[in-house]
C-alpha cells in the first residue's frame, strides 16, 4: 500500500478521500503585500468549510520561506480531522526578499530532504515555482534540488507553471535528472488552455493539474471544463483539480469563492455534466496515487516517459 506524508505523518494514500489538489492556507509574498494569509482562525474556518462541502484532504503549496506556518497547519488538522500535506521546496525568486542570499544546489538539496524527512511537521511534496515561458539559473537550480532530493525521498515534485507555459521546459529538466513523470505534477495548466500544448504534456504522462474557480484564474475559468472533458477521453487518470486560494479576499470568508467552491461549484458540474466516473478519477482516486511517495525507479503508466530522456513535443 503506498503511503503520503501529512503534516501529522505517513498515511495509507487511500485514506486521502475527496482531496483538493492545490491550495493555500497559509501564504505571504513580496509581490502580493497586504494579501497575506496569516490569519490561523481564518484559515481554520476555511478548512471547516471545505469539509462542509465534503471535503476530507488538502494539499497545501506554500513552500518554505513563504510562510507555511508548519504548526499552526498541524493543529488544524487535529481539532478538524482533515489531512493537510505541507510542501518544502521554493517559488520564483521574485516571491523573496532581495536580500535574501540564494541557497547553493547542496543546501537547497538538504533543506528539501530534511524537511521530508522530519520527525515533526514533515513535508509531503517538493513545490518549485518557474517563470512565464523560461527558466532563469535560480529556477533551475530549484528543479535539480527537487530532482536531488525527490532521488532521496520520493516525495512527488509539484510545479507552479506560470501562466500555465514552460511545461516542456520544465519535463526536459527533470526527466533527465531521472524523475518518473508518475512523480510530477504541473500546476496552473488551465491558464494555457492550448488544447496541443496540453495533449502533449499529457501523453508524457505527467499530473496534470487545473484550479477553479479562483480569482487568480478566472480569465479561464469558462474553458476549465471544455479542457476536462477534452483531455479525460484518453488521460482521466492524470486529471487533479484545486482551488489556489493566494489571497485574503479569494476565501470564502471574505469575498472569493475559496475552497468550498471547488466542491459546490465546480466539483457538481463536473459530476453532472461529465459524469460520477470522471468526478471519482479527479477528486478522489487520481490524488491518492499522484502525492504517494515513490521510489526513483517506481512503476509508472504505461505512456510514461522513462527518466533519463528528453520530453520533445510533437
Amino acid at each position: 500500500m503506498s503511503i503520503v506524508r501529512s503534516i501529522l505523518g505517513d498515511l495509507k494514500s487511500d485514506t486521502l478521500g475527496v482531496t483538493n489538489s492545490h491550495d493555500h492556507l497559509f501564504f505571504r509574498s513580496e509581490k502580493l503585500p497586504g494579501q497575506e494569509l496569516l490569519d490561523s482562525q481564518l484559515a481554520e474556518a476555511e478548512v471547516r468549510a471545505f469539509q462542509a462541502a465534503g471535503g476530507q484532504s488538502i494539499v497545501q503549496w506554500t513552500p518554505a520561506g513563504l510562510g507555511r506556518h508548519r504548526a499552526e497547519l498541524a493543529a488544524i488538522s487535529r481539532r478538524t480531522g482533515v489531512h493537510l500535506l505541507s510542501a518544502t521546496g521554493r517559488h520564483r525568486r521574485e516571491h523573496y526578499s532581495i536580500a535574501e542570499p540564494p541557497l547553493s544546489l547542496e543546501a537547497l538539496t538538504r533543506r528539501f530532504i530534511d524537511d521530508i524527512h522530519a520527525e515533526e511537521l514533515p513535508s509531503g511534496l517538493i513545490k518549485i515555482g518557474v517563470g512565464f515561458h523560461h527558466l532563469d539559473t535560480f529556477e533551475r537550480t530549484s528543479l535539480a534540488a527537487a530532482a536531488a532530493a525527490h532521488a532521496a525521498t520520493g516525495a512527488p515534485v509539484v510545479i507552479h507553471l506560470e501562466l500555465g507555459s514552460s511545461g516542456a521546459l520544465v519535463l526536459d529538466e527533470l526527466l533527465a535528472a531521472g524523475v518518473s513523470p508518475i512523480s510530477i505534477v504541473l500546476g496552473h495548466l488551465g491558464r494555457n488552455p492550448d488544447p496541443y500544448y496540453l495533449q502533449d504534456l499529457a501523453r508524457s504522462g505527467v499530473w496534470l493539474g487545473f484550479e477553479g474557480p479562483s480569482r487568480a484564474n478566472h480569465a479561464t475559468d469558462w474553458r476549465l471544463l471544455a479542457i476536462i472533458e477534452a483531455l479525460a477521453a484518453e488521460h482521466h487518470s492524470q486529471l487533479l483539480l484545486g482551488g489556489d486560494t493566494t489571497t485574503a479576499e479569494a476565501r470564502s470568508v471574505n469575498s472569493g469563492p475559496g475552497m468550498p467552491a471547488l466542491l459546490t461549484t465546480t466539483g457538481q458540474r463536473i459530476r453532472r455534466l461529465l459524469g460520477e466516473t470522471l468526478w471519482q478519477a479527479i477528486f478522489v482516486d487520481n490524488p491518492a496515487r499522484a502525492f504517494s511517495l515513490r521510489g526513483p525507479s517506481a512503476d509508472s503508466k504505461s505512456n510514461s516517459t522513462p527518466g533519463g530522456r528528453q520530453f520533445r513535443p510533437r
